[in-house]
Formats: C-alpha cells, structure tokens, sequence
C-alpha cells in the first residue's frame, strides 16, 4: 500500500499516510471522546472528553508507529531494503523491497513489531500504576496500555500475513527447508484464523 501524503522521515525511513488513516483516525477519536472517556470519567466536561480522545488517537498512531519502524529498522539492519511506512484505516504496514531471504531474518522481522507492543503496553501500564500523575494522564496511559497489549496480542495471531503468520511461515520454513510450501500452509491457517 502507497502512502497518499508523505508526511515525515525517522531514521531515514520514509513515513506515510494513505487517506483512509483520516477516517480511522477521526473514527477512534470520535469513539473516545463521545464513548470510552464519558463512560469511563462522567464527571469531566465534554472539551476534556474530546482533548483525551483525539491526544488517545494520536498516542495510539504513535504505538503503531513504533511498531512498524521496529519491522523496518531490523529488516534495514538484515539489508533488505525499506521503502517505507505506511499509516491506513488497519493500523500501519511497512513497506520492503523484498521478502527476507532466510527463515530467521523473518522470524526477527515479523517478531519485533509485537514484542515492542507488548513493552510499549508493559510501560504504559507501568506508569499507570506506579506514577503519580495527572489523573487525566493516567487514563490515557491506562487506554494505551490496553490498545497496546491488543495491538501485540492480536498481530500474534497465527493468521498470515499478519506478524504471527509470519513467524508461522518463518518456523515451516525452517522446518521444511521451503519458503513456498511454507508460505501456502501458513496462507491456509491464516484463512482459518
């Protein structure tokens, strides 16, 4: 997927944004500001509501950031080339040349995107717990937390191409030493997921 507007570089890697992210990302704004952060916090005004929602939104965008540049620093570093990172409705894809060459650069590529969402929710959680923050803060940290730890739990799903089905097919390929067969039995645990 081709980002629609270039919006940025972090550490050489060229980040984007398809049109559909504005829908996503008004979307999840919306929700949390007129659903999550009233129910949760009824006793804040609206214009709170909405500040917490859209800053939400933002730091949300930011995990998934994080995540995908994860990908692309260590395919970077396995010299596969990167075109970039693009944000769309789903979340974020980052964008290679090429497929990885062998079975473990795979498996590290298609790893570390879910272990920095874990971590990313760890330290959220962390900090909403053991910090002594503006409350306010704290229920944003509380959400990130939880978005986080969905965004690596459910990218671990062994569904391909998602990052589980990746490291799937990395392991089969490993196994039975063919990037194809691999590729086609992970595809079909991936439709049944």
């Amino acid at each position: 997927m081709k980002p629609s507007l270039h919006l940025f570089n972090i550490a050489g890697v060229r980040i984007g944004a398809h049109y559909s992210w504005v829908f996503s990302f008004v979307l999840i704004s919306w929700s949390l500001s007129i659903g999550y952060y009233p129910s949760s916090y009824p006793d804040w005004p609206t214009e709170i509501h909405w500040i917490m929602g859209v800053l939400s939104s933002v730091m949300l965008f930011c995990s998934i950031l994080l995540h995908e540049l994860a990908h692309s620093l260590v395919a970077r570093r396995l010299d596969l080339k990167v075109l970039g990172i693009t944000l769309f409705i789903f979340g974020g894809i980052s964008r290679m040349e090429e497929e990885p060459e062998k079975p473990r650069d795979e498996l590290l590529i298609a790893s570390i995107g879910p272990s920095v969402s874990l971590v990313l929710s760890l330290i959220f959680l962390l900090s909403f717990y053991l910090l002594e923050l503006n409350t306010k803060i704290e229920a944003i940290f509380g959400y990130l937390a939880v978005i986080n730890g969905i965004l690596g739990g459910f990218n671990l799903i062994p569904g391909f191409p998602l990052d589980g089905g990746r490291i799937l097919r990395s392991i089969l390929w490993a196994t039975i030493n063919n990037q194809t067969k691999a590729t086609v039995i992970a595809s079909k645990i991936g439709q049944i997921c």
